[in-house]
């Protein structure tokens, strides 16, 4: 059977071919299957252990790919290894028939731009000319139409790459130069000069700054996971006001502080009572949360946890 290339019945064949690729690797690594990308992980503490599991599961995976009369396209296959900026290096590598699988420090992966330290520098750095594109474009049509169809681009061609996987990179320092741009294309649409404040123009025309879009977006995804957290009252019965509030784990380990579990809990737990007693009801959560972030609209951080701060 043939089927034209750009069918929709090719996707849904191809998924059910490799359905079972997952089945043909041990417990040592976590397949990740999306569409027709496949990603394996592997997480090991020691050389020789990481090593060896490498060994193993490739393996594996090159035994399915013969069995199913598949081959493995090395031009798009790629070995990436993560550690924290100081973590010694570890040597690794994955023979193929006479060579290696290529080694590299970046990837890009569903859209994110994801480098070896987890730093999110790479991907900041590749939204920033699709960003300066969309304030030139603003600035370009600016003169033709109105101020409402300025906020549709503005929504359409910047909002939509500043805001895609945000929950990932929104905390990181290279944020502050897409505040920048953000800060650029708000006075073009609305005029103001280059040394004007956009706090009250981000308020007026109901725009997210975006340290408070990342603040949004994760605290709505902790809402939506709760079955990934544990309250307080679930680990202790002691009657403290922090009872129902999200039990917050210890760890000194800056990358996963700065993940989306651990930060999205200190999040959750600095909203204001009301908003947090919404929590069941997620279209009044999600219009209450919003309308509390239109209303302060916090530049940084650490505005909103010092918002919240006992007096």
């Amino acid at each position: 059977m043939v089927v034209p290339q750009g069918s929709v019945l090719g996707p849904l064949l191809f998924l059910l071919y490799i359905n079972d690729l997952p089945n043909a690797i041990t417990r040592k690594a976590t397949p990740v299957l999306f569409a027709d990308d496949t990603s394996i992980i592997i997480s090991r503490p020691k050389t020789h252990l990481l090593q060896n599991d490498l060994t193993i599961i490739f393996g594996q995976i090159t035994k399915w790919f013969q069995e199913n009369s598949l081959t493995l396209n090395l031009c798009k296959t790629h070995l990436i290894q993560f550690s924290s900026k100081n973590q010694n290096y570890l040597d690794v590598a994955i023979a193929h028939r006479n060579g290696f699988i290529p080694k590299i420090n970046e990837i890009k992966f569903l859209g994110l731009h994801i480098n070896n330290t987890l730093s999110w520098t790479t991907h900041i750095d590749n939204i920033l000319p699709k960003l300066s594109s969309a304030c030139y474009a603003m600035r370009s049509v600016k003169s033709y139409v109105s101020q409402q169809m300025l906020k549709v681009i503005c929504y359409s061609y910047f909002h939509s790459i500043m805001s895609y996987g945000i929950i990932f990179w929104g905390h990181s320092e290279g944020g502050m130069r897409v505040v920048r741009l953000q800060k650029r294309i708000i006075r073009i649409m609305t005029g103001c000069r280059s040394r004007d404040s956009c706090r009250d123009l981000f308020i007026d025309l109901k725009i997210l700054p975006q340290p408070s879009l990342y603040i949004y977006h994760l605290i709505l995804f902790v809402n939506k996971n709760n079955e990934l957290y544990t309250t307080n009252n679930e680990i202790h019965n002691y009657c403290t006001r922090q009872r129902r509030n999200l039990h917050q784990p210890a760890t000194n380990l800056a990358q996963y502080q700065n993940g989306v579990l651990y930060r999205g809990i200190k999040m959750y737990n600095s909203l204001p009572p009301y908003i947090k007693n919404e929590s069941h009801d997620p279209k009044k959560f999600e219009a209450v949360l919003k309308r509390f972030l239109y209303n302060n609209s916090f530049y940084s951080l650490e505005e909103f946890y010092n918002f919240h701060s006992p007096k």
